[in-house]
This record gives C-alpha cells, sequence and structure tokens, in this order.
C-alpha cells in the first residue's frame, strides 16, 4: 500500500471559501488513514495580484481553527520558480513545447468558423525564438485520448485534438498553473489530487504533462490518484457565490460555530457515514472515509442544517465546556481576535466571570451558535439598559395596561422572597388581578427588566441581576412612560 501524501494548494483571495475548507478535510482525512500519510499546505501565490501576506494569513489562520495542521508547510509556490522554469525549458529543449506569438484574434481568424476549442497549432514547426511576446506552449498529442482514473467519477476520457496545445509559461517566463502544480506535486512525491470539480479539465493536462517530464528527465515518477470533489450549490441549486451566499470558513467561525460540528459537517458534502448517523466526530470519520463513497452530484451547502447541527454540538458541552467556550464572545480580554461588530457590546470593567458563570444555564439550551450569547445576556452586563424602542413602545410607553403591570410588580419586589419561584408567583398574582395571562402579563415586565422582548427564562434572570436593580429598571421604565 503506498503511504498517503496528499495536498492542498489554495491560492490567496482575501477569504477562505467553505469548498476550499471540505476539500482540504478530505485531503487531510486520506492523510491520517495512515500514521506515516503527509498532509502538505502549499500556498499558490505565483499570481503576483494575490500574493499579499494578509491574505496567506487568512488561509493559515483557517486551517489552524478547522485543526487541519498540516505535516509540512506553509510553503510558498513563488519560492520555487527556479524550479517551475527549469522544467519549462526541460521541456521546450526535449521538443515538447515550443514558443507561440499568436494572439487570441489570430487565432480566431483563422479558425473561422470551426468552433473546435484549443489552439490551431500555427506555431508548432515556425521555430520561433523567445521574446516578449512569446508564450511557450506544450505539444499536445495530435490523436487520441487521453484517460483520467477518477476515484469519485471513474473513467473519464479527453481528446487530445480538443485539449489542444496549451500555454505552460508568460511571455515573461513565469510559469502557468497546470505545469507549476505538477512540478510541485512531483517534488513533494504528492499521491493523491484531491479537489474541486471545476479542475477535472485540468487534469489530463496535468497527466500529459507529467508523463513529458518523466521523458525529458528520465526520472519515473508515480502518478497521483485523482478525485474531483462534487460542487457546492446553494438553495436554488446554483454554484455557491461569494457574492451571494455565506461562503467565508471565518465567518462562521466569528459568527460562533463550534469547529468540529462544523468540521463535522463538512464531511457530509457529498459523502456518508455508515448507518446514517450524521453527527459523528474525526476519529469515525477517519476510520470509514472512502474516496469511492463520495458521490460526484452537486451538494447543497444548507446554512439551515449546519446551524441546527451546531445547536446540538452546543447543547452537549458540559456547563464548564459551554462557559469556556463562551468567553471569546464574552470576555473583552479573551476577545483580541473578533473583528469590529463581533466584540462584547460591554467594556471589560463590565464584565464579570462569576457573574457568567451563574448566566450561562439560563442560555445554554436556547442558542444555535455561541456568536447569539452577548444579545442574549448583554443586560446583566451593560451598566446603562439598552432598550429595544419598539418593544419599550408596544408594551409600555403606549400601553397603560403594561404600565399598571409594572406598577404593581415594583410594589411587590420588597415583598416578596427573593427567589424565581417567588417572582414568578407575584407576576402570576398581578395577571390574576388584571385579568391576563402570564405571557400577557410578563411582556412588559421583561422589557422593563431586560431591554428586550425575547431572552432567557425571566425570573431566573431577575434572581440573577437581584432586588435592588430589579427595583431600579421598574422604576426607570415607569419614569419613561411620563416623560
Amino acid at each position: 500500500m503506498v503511504t498517503p501524501r496528499v495536498r492542498i494548494a489554495p491560492s490567496p483571495t482575501g477569504f477562505f471559501h467553505v469548498g476550499t475548507a471540505r476539500t482540504a478535510y478530505f485531503n487531510w482525512l486520506i492523510a491520517r488513514q495512515d500514521p506515516a500519510g503527509v498532509f502538505v499546505l502549499r500556498i499558490e501565490d505565483t499570481d503576483e495580484e494575490r500574493n499579499r501576506d494578509e491574505w496567506v494569513d487568512v488561509i493559515v489562520d483557517s486551517m489552524e481553527w478547522l485543526k487541519l495542521n498540516p505535516d509540512l508547510g506553509p510553503y510558498r509556490q513563488s519560492e520555487f520558480r527556479g524550479a517551475h522554469r527549469a522544467a519549462a525549458d526541460s521541456l521546450r529543449l526535449g521538443g515538447l513545447a515550443y514558443y507561440c506569438d499568436c494572439t487570441a484574434d489570430d487565432v480566431a481568424a483563422r479558425k473561422g468558423e470551426d468552433k473546435t476549442p484549443g489552439y490551431d497549432g500555427f506555431c508548432r514547426e515556425r521555430g520561433l525564438d523567445a521574446h516578449e511576446r512569446t508564450a511557450l506552449r506544450f505539444k499536445t498529442p495530435l490523436e487520441g485520448v487521453t484517460r483520467v482514473h477518477d476515484e469519485i467519477r471513474g473513467d473519464v476520457d479527453f481528446e487530445n485534438r480538443v485539449i489542444g496545445d496549451f500555454v505552460i509559461a508568460k511571455s515573461s517566463g513565469d510559469v502557468l498553473y497546470a505545469l507549476a502544480n505538477v512540478v510541485d506535486d512531483r517534488r513533494d512525491r504528492i499521491t493523491h489530487v484531491i479537489r474541486g470539480e471545476e479542475h477535472l479539465a485540468n487534469a489530463p493536462k496535468q497527466l500529459l504533462l507529467w508523463r513529458a517530464l518523466d521523458e525529458v528527465t528520465g526520472e519515473s515518477v508515480p502518478e497521483p490518484v485523482y478525485a474531483h470533489t462534487p460542487l457546492l450549490v446553494n438553495e436554488q441549486r446554483k454554484k455557491l457565490s461569494k457574492r451571494k451566499d455565506p461562503v467565508s470558513t471565518t465567518a462562521y467561525r466569528d459568527d460562533g460555530y463550534v469547529v468540529e460540528a462544523f468540521v463535522n459537517y463538512l464531511a457530509l458534502l457529498g459523502w456518508s457515514p455508515r448507518g446514517g448517523e450524521e453527527v459523528v466526530d474525526r476519529d469515525t470519520v477517519i476510520s470509514q472515509f472512502r474516496l469511492s463513497d463520495v458521490s460526484h452530484s452537486p451538494a447543497f451547502f444548507d446554512v439551515k442544517k449546519l446551524t441546527a447541527m451546531n445547536g446540538d454540538y452546543i447543547r452537549r458541552m458540559t456547563p464548564d465546556e459551554f462557559v469556556v467556550a463562551c468567553q471569546p464572545w464574552v470576555n473583552p480580554d479573551q476577545a483580541p481576535w473578533a473583528p469590529e461588530g463581533r466584540r462584547p457590546p460591554w467594556a471589560p470593567q463590565e464584565f464579570d466571570a462569576d457573574l457568567f458563570t451563574r448566566v450561562a444555564p439560563l442560555v445554554h439550551e436556547r442558542i444555535s451558535t455561541l456568536g447569539e450569547v452577548p444579545a442574549m445576556v448583554g443586560f446583566f452586563f451593560q451598566r446603562d439598559l439598552v432598550l429595544d424602542e419598539a418593544a419599550f413602545h408596544k408594551s409600555l410607553a403606549s400601553d397603560v395596561v403594561g404600565q399598571e403591570i409594572v406598577r404593581q410588580v415594583l410594589r411587590g419586589v420588597d415583598e416578596v422572597e427573593w427567589n424565581s419561584a417567588e417572582l414568578h408567583a407575584l407576576v402570576v398574582e398581578v395577571g390574576a388581578r388584571l385579568e391576563l395571562s402570564l405571557r400577557r402579563a410578563q411582556a412588559p415586565v421583561r422589557v422593563a427588566v431586560t431591554g428586550t422582548p425575547v431572552g432567557p427564562p425571566l425570573f431566573e434572570s431577575m434572581e440573577i441581576l437581584g432586588r435592588d436593580l430589579v427595583r431600579q429598571r421598574l422604576a426607570h421604565a415607569l419614569e419613561r412612560c411620563s416623560d
């Protein structure tokens, strides 16, 4: 059995696509199925416009969050530019590549009505030398087919005449994607090339280049296994769009998705564990995952399903685990990574760790993402209560019954024993006097005490807030109604 050596080679784009995350996970799984397996992270940074350090940082940070730490790398593809150029020269000197100065308009004019894709071979025998307008083209066989055996799709045949002589290096001498990847994969002895289906058309070109390099270098390097994963689509079954769909892996991290839930869901995008169980840990996926079991049909990236799964993972946490997991969203001292808009909405001196430990059980069962926690518990920490103005107007400012409820509850808070059961009984009693349901009676009390119409259990929250603060907030709400 061949020891797997796999790689993920994303291009810096400013964000880490969920499709790239899925591909990275599938590669990681293959590497981890063998104790000697090797997982390589290679950054495709040869495009100068994309060669930004901060964009590379996004890739590295995303991989770290996903816990897909590489065994080798990250390498920058640009570090091996010399080897890429040397390979291109070897192909040219070996008669397997030639210089061409044709423009796209030149080719189109010569082909006329012939719509067969690919270059027409005009410069094959011209013997051009390099100059500022010449690109280097690979000599694709004129006849026959190049067969790609794909572990997911089976055998896929490509007619060589349709592939045509393709460019492998620009006039500057910089090598293009197809050849650069082959050179790097040969150097790293990559055994599996697992990537998105949009790269399937590159596979025959890369196989041809692989075999050509064997010929000109005299070194026979075993060809890799290819596997092209299914397309990810949205609800409309259209390809995920970074402009229209939530596709940034780091955005899910920042919104409070649990990494193990996120990775669990990635595994289900085109693959299913045995027995139909969907919530599975990494060890189970490692033991069961096979490329041959991956579907080639498009996979629906269902954000609602991901969110529901994330909620399940959160509810499985112990109380202590939940408190720890929430810290980056509630403790300003532990949230230096958070982008603007996702930092805790209170100052460090307002946060009370012991208080949050008491509050956490009230929201543990009620959230689907950790990012929802601050809005649920903000009224415990903010010195100045932030009111939902629309809810305040509806429940209190324009509702004399709501004001009377709050007035009567305020009279009773000094008389009851301070616990959630007695506070519940107090509001029930006030509601009964006014011939109102508990739901109706507690609505204005909740807005007055918490600032919002929804949130954690009201009476448990009032107990934790304490008699003095609850009295103060009820009185302040009535004062606002009379302004």
